[in-house]
């Protein structure tokens, strides 16, 4: 099981989320990290959602990149 990390910015989420699902139904553990102006899309409950800096700091999102098997930016 891969661990999967989006970094959504401001715009147009349908593709990350068709992205997510897929990650989900394979099994993946997916986090979601919305930076300043992204708006949070409807995701499933499994899916951990933060906000940066509010919830993570810029730290933080580093950490999770290196964490992470798959990285994507939207």
């Amino acid at each position: 099981m891969a661990k999967a990390l989006h970094v959504l910015k401001a715009g147009d989420a349908t593709l990350a989320l068709a992205t997510i699902e897929r990650q989900r139904a394979a099994g993946d553990t997916v986090t979601v990290a919305l930076l300043p102006g992204a708006a949070a899309p409807e995701l499933p409950a499994a899916v951990e959602t933060h906000r940066v800096p509010d919830d993570w700091s810029y730290e933080r999102l580093l950490e999770a990149i290196f964490a992470a098997d798959h990285v994507a930016t939207w």
